[in-house]
């Protein structure tokens, strides 16, 4: 009656010493270093490493100078593929905002709100992908988008820009 109990552990056709030596061997045998559940969920994954792989080139703001209405070559070039800046937050507005005014050198005042200010000639509108809480002016940023270059008109506030980063993200140096 005990060997028909044992006999009914283990698959058909195995005895009780050729189960022992399977499992012996599965015992010994290298253990698989991916198990399946590793493996679908980087397949899961994959489809997003490429976002991350994408690597922004760094441009200065010399890199997309404008003279006498003529982006340089490396502009021309660049539009619409992701880039890096490093630059500073021009005081905004309102302590909430969804785009700055991004310069080479720090800037105290606010050119929106006072009428003797005016802009540096080297600037980048930043529209940022979601809200933010506006910084220091002498606070060194690096910021990453998609450059865009030509006049514009934002609709929403009338500023008008030759040179923009959309869908921005920032942060400190």
């Amino acid at each position: 009656m005990q060997s028909r109990s044992v006999r009914n552990r283990w698959p058909a056709g195995l005895t009780t010493p050729e189960a022992k030596q399977k499992i012996t061997r599965m015992m010994q045998a290298p253990r698989q270093l991916l198990s399946r559940r590793a493996v679908l969920g980087f397949a899961c994954l994959a489809p997003f490493a490429g976002h991350s792989a994408q690597a922004a080139e760094r441009v200065t703001f010399a890199d997309i100078a404008v003279a006498d209405d003529v982006f340089t070559e490396k502009a021309r070039q660049l539009a619409g593929r992701v880039v890096e800046m490093r630059g500073y937050m021009a005081p905004p507005l309102k302590p909430e905002i969804d785009f700055f005014v991004l310069t080479s050198l720090p800037t105290a005042i606010c050119p929106f709100c006072d009428a003797a200010a005016s802009w540096p000639d080297d600037i980048v509108l930043v529209k940022l992908s979601r809200p933010v809480r506006a910084l220091a002016y002498d606070i060194l940023l690096n910021v990453s988008g998609t450059l865009e270059i030509g006049e514009d008109t934002d609709a929403a506030t009338g500023f008008v820009s030759l040179v923009r980063l959309r869908d921005a993200k920032y942060s400190k140096v």
